[in-house]
């Protein structure tokens, strides 16, 4: 099937699929790209780091021969990299894109990261590379607590909806309190961007005991893959903002003797569990999502989503 089979129209959309990790996304993602003869922007915030294809899932190599990918395998880990990075790189690329695709295709989990796309970030100041410096070494000799009770302290508004054991969220909240005597959450205006394009945003979803299984199925099989392997290859780097990350945190405290391995397995199986919990209400609480259900076959989700595209059910520009 090819663009002009479908009939979609003339106006510029980009369909947004997103879910919890583990839902199915890769390989509904790959058929429905092929079908709107679209690449693929990826929206998550780890794939993007090369040195870690395994336990972030990233899209194999065979994957990403069957379609072009952008923003998988793209950046070091020793890059810092920020919602607001992508945002000011991938819109010039959909710009870019959309002058030979009516319609583009974005998948991936990372919430943060989809809404830069959808809504747009605050812009804010850049930290000074000493601040940041300081609050990393903060991180690393008192660990996640410190982080959390300098959040507490310094803005307790922002305390009340970030995700406490989250380091990456928590230290941007002090960067951004300690360069300007601000509250983080009081430099948030929630302004919406207006985009040039249409949005269409899919959500896929399966009963949660599946869903759960599926997730410590797919742990199962990272550590088959090599994740192990891979978490050795940068443990001395561990302090990196972008390792501090589910399947890897876990892994390094075995390695330092925390635990043993069967005890991290668990903790990644668990962890993991529950992201996918914080990814989901996140995304319920956007009443433009088209939920579909993951136990559908291909066939059937991608015709959903073609028709809503021919019926004009997105979010108008």
């Amino acid at each position: 099937m090819n663009n002009d089979q479908l009939q979609i129209g003339t106006a510029k959309t980009l369909v947004l699929l997103v879910g919890p990790t583990g839902v199915g996304k890769t390989e509904l993602a790959l058929q429905l790209a092929q079908t709107l003869q679209s690449p693929i922007i990826s929206c998550d915030s780890r794939q993007v780091f090369r040195e870690i294809p395994i336990g972030t899932a990233a899209p194999t190599a065979e994957e990403l021969s069957r379609v072009k990918h952008y923003f998988i395998g793209s950046r070091s880990i020793e890059e810092d990299y920020s919602a607001g990075e992508y945002e000011r790189e991938c819109i010039p690329l959909l710009q870019t894109l959309f002058e030979q695709h009516d319609t583009l295709l974005m998948t991936g989990g990372s919430m943060l990261y989809a809404d830069a796309i959808c809504n747009g970030l605050d812009e804010l100041p850049h930290v000074p590379e000493e601040i940041r410096t300081q609050v990393n070494e903060h991180y690393r000799t008192n660990g996640i607590e410190w982080l959390q009770n300098q959040v507490l302290t310094l803005d307790s508004d922002y305390w009340k909806i970030v995700d406490r054991n989250n380091p990456a969220r928590l230290i941007h909240c002090i960067e951004i309190c300690l360069t300007t005597g601000k509250t983080y959450s009081s430099l948030r205006t929630n302004t919406k961007r207006e985009r040039p394009f249409n949005i269409l945003k899919i959500g896929l979803n399966r009963p949660r005991a599946e869903l759960y299984e599926r997730i410590n199925q797919r742990v199962v099989e990272m550590m088959n893959q090599g994740l192990l392997e891979e978490a050795q290859k940068v443990y001395a780097k561990r302090h990196l903002t972008s390792l501090q990350t589910v399947g890897y945190r876990e892994l390094f405290d075995y390695f330092s003797g925390a635990y043993d391995l069967d005890r991290a397995i668990a903790l990644i199986q668990q962890n993991t569990r529950h992201y996918a919990k914080r990814q989901l209400t996140w995304f319920r609480r956007d009443p433009d999502i088209h939920w579909l259900n993951a136990q559908n076959d291909y066939e059937t989700n991608i015709h959903t989503i073609i028709t809503l595209l021919r019926t004009g059910s997105v979010q108008e520009k």
